[in-house]
């Protein structure tokens, strides 16, 4: 008797049903075939046995009439047989496919493997066939751990990571075709269990637990690093390994054990090593801070490089943060210290700039600032005290102020807010106040006699603003001066001279650079607007006398008629005896004047008087533009051709220091329309002086440089003994102001309310403030109280 199963398998045109028409098998699924003889409802009866027989003899029966079909058990049997069969067939494929080193076949084809899978899981096997795979990918991995552990003695630790690699190829690459053969089981049997690990999953645990986790594997994977990391820093270059490593990192991402065997490994592994290379080459190799910090420069750039390529993005962070600790700290103060001199001289605002990168990344800013102000305020002292370069000491300020500036903009830079490190600001500023503060009174002195030179020479070639930035530069170092009286007062002399020699180049830009001043800086520089006042005032004078004269005067005479209490000249004591002629003409506008101003008094100051006389020489008439010093001493010379000195001392009677500079400028300097004998630069009471009548010149005006035109080093010398009177007045109504509000106060408050009150003007020092409270005390404006020497008592 044939079979159900071979029934079932012939085609649709087989007679097979029709030659046994007795074999039907009924409707239901193959699990779940009944075991008993159903009957139908109409053979329910007791006849219905005889009518079974009586089929089973051959007796005619009704083909339309009702079928009986007795079931006998067999078709379970074969189905529980073709899933034993199947599953056989899966293990045996597993056992190949987890297998590493097996040369054996798989006995069916990939399509057959999933047929099996199917097979099995249908037929209620999954659980079994679930069972089996966990068990072959534990003895998977425990074969590859065993393949690596004994390998490790027979490579090196490098080549020996080569093999980890491709043990992790190509058990990702078995799981990745068993995923896909065995889908059928991941999809109707295990998604249906939330219990269950996906094959997945099974897989990458089971390897992780036997070989990930094992002491042993990560000690010999962290050994290959090393290694590796460390031949390419001691090589500085890329090593041939590096690939696999690349492929090392990307298989512990996949098993998620990145972070803890690689990125902590190499992130406490790269500390220790520059640690050590940094003790090594501080104290063996004694390199220099400079260098050391272009070193660690060099190396962060390497680690980058290197993290970027092999490394997550996450460690290439971790990586630098873990170079610079181990190479900068503990060693931030020695570096910041020794570096920073250095690189501010090299004026290298690229370095610095390194630098300041370094040291934010270890949160060592702090020291750096601290650094970057002590240099700061080192080169300021160091300009300002150097006495033998006091002509170019505002010059190398400027210079040094523009490029700490510009390192402040270009290399100091915040890069949350992209502006520059407050810190570095504040400390540029202290630095430069401080240093300023190693030479009193000379800065301020300078900086103005700076301003005058610039208000001298006017823009040239530079346009309004870029000249109007050169000015504040320099009004960028008054800033930091405590002398604003030592300022003020020299910028009110030179400007006085400007105007009265008309040596300004632009009236514009002076009361410009007033406002300025009286704005920003002191309200008392707004007598400077009296000086533009009172010379207005004048030429309207002088146009008036000078109209009333007749139309054949040969002299020209140009008089400035100035309030003494707006200009900052002292009346002199001694001045030149002009010649008669000039004397008249000076009595001629003195009754002028006083005709029209009864009452007033006028005192003549020749000192920055000026003349234009016609000198004729073998090579022609010139034009000699000269200070009235130098005219009086030229118009000697028209009726004597040779003069000793003290003949001219006593025709001028000129102040002894001002002639020798007077006759120096015209015998000793580049324009030598006297000679003198004998011939040197120096001006001795026995020289003698003839006029040079062989002086040339290529231009038919010749303007002799003036020496009442500058601030000569005793006037500078007589100015400051001015200032320091002024400044013991100052102090003195302070004083007594403060005590007049006060009533009592002990020394310390004294002292410390004295200079609050004069600090827009000056710094005093404290030992002439306690200077000048004792002469109060004499003068009886202060007393001591009796109980308390410490305490003062204002006398009403």
């Amino acid at each position: 008797m044939t079979d159900v199963f071979t029934l079932l398998s012939l085609p649709s045109t087989s007679k097979g049903f029709t030659a046994h028409r007795y074999a039907v098998v009924d409707e239901g699924s193959a699990s779940s075939l009944p075991r008993k003889t159903p009957r139908l409802d109409t053979d329910s009866d007791s006849g219905s046995a005889s009518r079974s027989q009586d089929r089973g003899k051959g007796k005619s029966v009704d083909k339309d009439g009702p079928l009986i079909i007795q079931i006998n058990d067999f078709v379970g049997k074969v189905l529980d047989k073709t899933s034993d069969q199947s599953l056989a067939t899966l293990k045996h494929c597993l056992m190949i496919s987890l297998e590493k080193e097996t040369k054996d076949i798989l006995p069916t084809t990939y399509e057959g493997i999933y047929n099996c899978c199917y097979t099995v899981v249908s037929g209620g096997r999954g659980q079994v066939l679930y069972d089996i795979l966990v068990m072959e990918f534990e003895r998977c991995c425990w074969n590859l751990r065993k393949e690596l552990m004994a390998s490790k003695n027979d490579l090196a630790s490098i080549e020996w990571l080569d093999r980890f690699v491709k043990v992790c190829v190509w058990f990702e690459g078995q799981v990745t075709l068993l995923r896909a053969l065995l889908a059928y089981l991941d999809r109707a049997f295990i998604l249906k269990n939330p219990r269950l690990s996906n094959i997945h999953d099974i897989a990458f645990m089971t390897f992780k637990s036997h070989v990930l986790d094992d002491s042993l594997i990560i000690e010999h994977i962290r050994t290959g690093i090393r290694d590796w990391i460390v031949l390419e820093r001691n090589n500085s270059m890329e090593s041939p390994h590096r690939g696999c490593i690349q492929n090392l990192v990307s298989h512990l991402v996949t098993h998620g054990t990145y972070t803890i065997i690689f990125e902590r490994f190499v992130t406490e592994q790269t500390l220790v090593y520059y640690s050590e290379e940094a003790e090594r080459k501080i104290h063996k190799m004694n390199i220099t801070p400079e260098l050391f910090l272009t070193h660690v420069t060099q190396r962060v750039a390497e680690e980058e490089a290197r993290a970027v390529v092999v490394c997550q993005p996450a460690t290439v962070l971790l990586v630098q943060h873990a170079t610079r600790r181990g190479l900068l700290e503990g060693r931030l103060d020695w570096l910041a210290h020794g570096a920073m001199e250095p690189l501010m001289s090299a004026r290298g605002t690229d370095r610095l700039n390194s630098a300041y990168t370094e040291f934010a990344a270890v949160d060592g800013l702090h020291v750096l600032s601290k650094e970057f102000k002590a240099y700061v305020q080192r080169a300021v002292s160091n300009i300002i005290k150097d006495v033998q370069h006091d002509d170019t000491m505002i010059e190398r300020l400027l210079e040094f102020k523009a490029f700490s500036d510009r390192a402040l903009q270009t290399a100091f830079i915040d890069p949350k807010t992209q502006q520059p490190n407050r810190d570095f600001s504040y400390a540029l500023t202290d630095a430069f106040a401080l240093g300023f503060k190693a030479r009193r009174n000379k800065p301020a002195e300078l900086i103005a006699k700076h301003l005058d030179r610039l208000m001298r020479r006017g823009q040239r070639d530079m346009s309004d603003s870029d000249f109007d930035a050169l000015l504040d530069s320099v009004l960028g170092l008054y800033r930091y001066t405590d002398d604003k009286d030592v300022f003020r007062t020299f910028y009110h002399r030179a400007l006085a001279r400007r105007l009265l020699l008309e040596r300004s180049a632009s009236d514009d830009f002076e009361k410009a650079m007033l406002k300025k001043l009286k704005e920003m800086y002191d309200p008392e520089f707004g007598m400077g607007d009296h000086m533009f006042n009172d010379l207005a005032l004048s030429r309207d004078i002088l146009r008036e006398y000078r109209n009333r004269l007749p139309d054949d005067n040969s002299m020209h005479l140009s008089v400035m008629v100035l309030q003494r209490s707006v200009w900052p000249f002292a009346a002199r004591k001694k001045d030149v005896d002009l010649l008669p002629w000039m004397q008249s003409e000076l009595e001629a506008f003195g009754a002028f004047y006083k005709s029209k101003h009864q009452g007033r008094k006028l005192d003549w100051d020749h000192s920055l008087g000026t003349a234009t006389l016609k000198a004729r020489f073998t090579a022609g008439t010139k034009e000699l533009t000269v200070s009235l010093y130098q005219a009086v001493v030229l118009l000697l010379f028209n009726d004597i051709a040779e003069m000793g000195y003290n003949q001219i001392l006593e025709a001028t009677r000129m102040e002894v220091g001002e002639l020798k500079r007077t006759l120096q400028s015209l015998a000793c300097g580049q324009k030598r329309v006297l000679r003198k004998h004998p011939v040197g630069k120096d001006i001795d009471e026995a020289d003698t002086f003839y006029f040079n009548t062989d002086f040339t010149d290529p231009r038919t005006k010749v303007h002799i440089n003036s020496i009442q035109a500058k601030e000569t080093p005793e006037e500078s010398k007589r100015t400051q003994t001015h200032i320091d009177s002024d400044r013991k007045h100052y102090l003195d109504a302070a004083i007594v102001r403060i005590m007049k509000a006060k009533k009592e106060l002990s020394y310390e408050q004294l002292k410390t309310q004295t200079i609050e009150a004069v600090k827009n003007h000056f710094v005093p020092e404290v030992i002439v403030i306690k200077q000048r409270i004792a002469g109060l005390v004499e003068q009886e404006y202060l007393r001591r109280d009796e109980d308390d020497m410490n305490k003062y008592i204002y006398v009403a």
